[in-house]
């Protein structure tokens, strides 16, 4: 890890040619004391590095200087390998090496690409934390080190043990074969088996994970995007679910349906409001979803439903009927 980390510090005095300890603390995310360590060893080693005093000073190498130091480790190749989705990198616990292998490879660019490479990305943004309306974006924050030992069991073909949090259940240790990993939206799934059943489990919810020696019992090969749409059919068409009735204003009509799990039945009334018959997940899905909508929504059925609305409406008129 360290030896990455003075790597990653070279690399960036290269790249920005001056940086404060306090600089590429941020970068590095670690604190200065570390920094100036890692400097202390790299000058050590014969690395050409200076401080400069001032108020505008901090570190930087002698010109001209070059380095060999630009070779990928696994991680930075693997985080590279899916790094046309920074959030998945994020999700999977390869944030910091997506961004070290990145560093690595503006190095190894010929000087002539190098400016003109770093320009251009000033032009792109990808997947920013919030959107028009500033509402931030919802990402998983899973610990690093989970999500680690989630990985190695993954690549590696082990058992993994892991306490596991499902909803309205209490945590509990359960040993699975895993088969790989999944991120949609910023959530990351892990896909394995238990006992030979197939087992779908959020990181979020993992709250510990544990390699084991003993080997997984899975295929040699996997095709992960049939694994997952076989696995979204069942969820779609098993567990909990519930069938609603409702009546809906036609311009809101994309918005329920990329809500609802399936669209059963669909006609036009003649005021023109849409009649469907649409499942969701569970009662706590069908009550967010029509919320949602406001008035120009009906829930016709089930009754429980119509009920539920009703009673959280009325309780949020009498909450602001007086003035405060």
């Amino acid at each position: 890890m360290r030896a990455d980390r003075l790597v990653s510090l070279v690399l960036l005095l290269r790249r920005q040619g001056r940086m404060s300890a306090a600089a590429l603390a941020r970068e590095l995310e670690v604190s200065t004391r570390t920094v100036l360590r890692d400097i202390e060893a790299l000058s050590a080693a014969g690395v050409p590095v200076y401080a400069e005093r001032g108020r505008y000073g901090g570190f930087a190498l002698l010109p001209g200087f070059q380095t060999e130091l630009t070779g990928l480790n696994h991680d930075e190749a693997l985080a590279l390998l899916i790094a046309g989705s920074r959030r998945g990198a994020q999700a999977f616990g390869l944030g910091s090496a997506l961004a070290s292998a990145m560093l690595k490879v503006v190095d190894a660019l010929p000087e002539s690409h190098r400016d003109t490479a770093a320009g251009a990305a000033q032009r792109l943004l990808i997947d920013p934390d919030t959107d028009l309306l500033s509402r931030r974006t919802a990402a998983e924050d899973v610990p690093d080190a989970i999500v680690a030992e989630v990985r190695r069991a993954v690549f590696a073909g082990h058992k993994l043990r892991i306490h596991y949090a499902a909803v309205d259940q209490p945590p509990k240790w359960r040993t699975v074969d895993p088969i790989g990993l999944v991120t949609v939206r910023d959530q990351g799934y892990l896909l394995a088996t238990r006992s030979g059943d197939d087992r779908t489990y959020r990181l979020s919810r993992i709250l510990a994970a544990e390699e084991l020696d003993e080997p997984a019992q899975r295929p040699d090969r996997v095709d992960l995007g049939q694994a997952w749409q076989e696995r979204s059919t069942r969820f779609r068409t098993g567990g909990d679910q519930v069938a609603v009735l409702v009546r809906l204003h036609p311009s809101r009509r994309d918005e329920l349906v990329a809500t609802a799990l399936t669209v059963l039945a669909e006609d036009a009334d003649a005021d023109g409001r849409l009649r469907m018959e649409l499942t969701f997940q569970d009662s706590r899905h069908a009550e967010w979803a029509l919320w949602q909508l406001s008035t120009s929504a009906e829930a016709l059925a089930p009754q429980w439903l119509r009920t539920t609305l009703h009673n959280r409406a009325a309780a949020i008129a009498t909450r602001y009927e007086d003035s405060p």
